[in-house]
């Protein structure tokens, strides 16, 4: 959008998806600005009901101060690194015996440097729970464009400390990475979902200002969640008749459906919100055997 970031850029729609589908929170990004410094932004904003225990991301929402802030806040950050044969894992003793990871793990943390900044990481931590800051600006401080403030310094060196126990899990852990990677991927899918429903202005961004094209991803966030309930609502229903006619339905074949489908959906044409007064509220089920593949609006 050249009239608000320049001509050549655009826009990051950094969202937030639970693992139960549905869209939480959502920040709108300068596209030339690196994620990890918003990441946190649109948790500690988030007024729904969802309350994360483990964030997954990509590599680019990454950095150890990020991984700190997270740990302080109570956060378990399992970002998918795309460098992890580069990774460094960190000891906090340099004589201690970690048995077969001692030559993985040369490098050591430097905890004087944690200790005597410890109080005001502590109240930057407060500060960033009670929203008194903007994690993004608090990171803009600290990491201070490739030279660190002390503070910052401070903050790496404590996030070095989750991020290795982060890595030492990934590692030995397969259903860990299958949990992150299993995350991501709805996350792909609902982005794919998204760039279907986003038809008319063909994925561009039309507000000269900020709070306009938050307004308009904000709206489409709102079609993406309705799509969600519309398709959980009725996969639930074919699920319940096809168990009453007695077809055998395997809890691992029902694990395996995504409400993110959106083949059945029609984004042309007119639409009727109308509601339903009378009968049933659902749309009586299509025969499987009928064959076709009608879309419905």
């Amino acid at each position: 959008n050249p009239r608000y970031f320049g001509r050549g850029r655009g826009v990051t729609w950094l969202n937030y998806l639970s693992d139960q589908v549905a869209g939480f929170a959502e920040v709108l990004v300068p596209g030339t600005v690196r994620d990890s410094l918003f990441v946190l932004d649109g948790l500690l904003d988030n007024d729904t009901a969802v309350r994360p225990e483990q964030v997954t991301t990509d590599t680019a929402s990454y950095s150890d101060q990020v991984f700190a802030l997270f740990h302080l806040l109570g956060y378990q950050f399992s970002p998918r690194l795309a460098d992890l044969a580069d990774q460094r894992f960190w000891r906090l003793e340099r004589g201690a015996d970690y048995g077969a990871l001692n030559e993985v793990s040369r490098n050591q943390v430097n905890a004087s440097l944690i200790a005597s900044h410890w109080e005001d990481i502590l109240r930057l931590a407060g500060s960033l729970a009670t929203r008194a800051v903007r994690a993004s600006d608090i990171l803009r401080v600290t990491q201070g464009a490739g030279r660190p403030s002390a503070l910052g310094r401070a903050l790496a060196e404590y996030g070095r400390i989750p991020k290795t126990f982060h890595l030492l899990t990934w590692l030995d852990d397969p259903s860990y990475r299958r949990g992150v990677g299993g995350q991501l991927s709805l996350q792909e899918s609902r982005h794919r979902l998204a760039r279907k429903i986003f038809y008319g202005h063909r994925g561009e961004l039309r507000q000269a200002y900020r709070e306009g094209q938050e307004d308009q991803l904000g709206a489409l966030g709102l079609v993406l969640n309705a799509v969600v309930l519309w398709n959980t609502r009725y996969m639930d229903a074919a699920l319940g008749q096809l168990r009453a006619l007695g077809q055998p339905v395997a809890d691992e074949d029902v694990a395996r459906l995504s409400p993110l489908g959106d083949r059945h959906l029609n984004v042309l044409g007119h639409y009727s919100f109308t509601p339903l007064t009378d009968g049933p509220m659902l749309r009586p089920m299509r025969d499987p055997g009928a064959g076709g593949d009608e879309e419905v609006e």
